[in-house]
């Protein structure tokens, strides 16, 4: 696996996620459900990536990349890692490129992924 930028992850709570959405906590935890947003569990509670939200909505590049990393054979925790990692494909966390706009390079990155 790529070695990981050794940036520090920030995280939003749910509650912060649904207050920061203008959503309840259960439609947040909905959105997790159905890949618009990913998310950790830590200490016994979900916690979201702060990269995972664009002002109050979830980054819309995020869902379809999920969704292809699972297709691929990812759990939803090795899916979170690989966003996270550097990528030697395109020299950056997933995440990064994704924040940017560069949904293409990435999902161009995910095809050799399948397991």
């Amino acid at each position: 696996m790529s070695e990981n930028s050794g940036q520090e992850r920030t995280y939003f709570t749910i509650n912060e996620v649904a207050e920061r959405l203008e959503l309840s906590a259960s439609k947040v935890r909905r959105l997790i459900e159905d890949h618009h947003l990913g998310a950790v569990r830590i200490d016994g509670s979900l916690r979201v990536p702060t990269e995972f939200l664009q002002g109050d909505q979830p980054l819309p590049s995020l869902r379809g990349t999920l969704l292809v990393l699972i297709d691929a054979g990812f759990s939803d925790d090795e899916a979170m890692d690989w966003l996270f990692s550097v990528s030697d494909e395109l020299g950056e966390r997933p995440i990064d490129s994704l924040v940017d706009g560069r949904k293409s390079a990435v999902r161009r990155a995910t095809q050799s992924l399948a397991f």
